[in-house]
């Protein structure tokens, strides 16, 4: 993958991350506090926990950290998958996020 064809792809996430919040917030109790920096985006819950997700780019990765720990997710086919354990990155925020709310939260592109 090229720099170009990796900048379009995770932004792409870190758009659907902010969208996945405001309709959250829309339709739930939640609270999330969402804060864009350039690449990176914070999530904020009522809490006080936070979820971070930024961009590494010389990686091609996209990193996650949660109360569970940190996550890298590089892209195959066509989903970011964690350089781990293989599991999806919305699937995974979805679960962070629910545990550090207190209630089912679905993140989605």
């Amino acid at each position: 993958m090229t720099d170009p064809e990796f900048l379009d792809r995770a932004e792409s996430v870190l758009r659907a991350v902010e969208a996945s919040c405001d309709r959250i917030n829309d339709t739930t109790d939640a609270d999330i506090d969402n804060q864009r920096t350039g690449g990176m985006v914070t999530l904020v819950f009522a809490n006080k926990s936070q979820i971070v997700i930024n961009l590494q780019k010389p990686l091609h990765e996209i990193w996650l950290a949660a109360r569970s720990g940190g996550h890298h997710y590089k892209f195959s086919s066509e989903l970011w998958r964690d350089t781990r354990d293989s599991s999806e990155f919305f699937e995974n925020l979805s679960h962070f996020s629910s545990e550090q709310a207190g209630q089912a939260l679905i993140f989605s592109v």
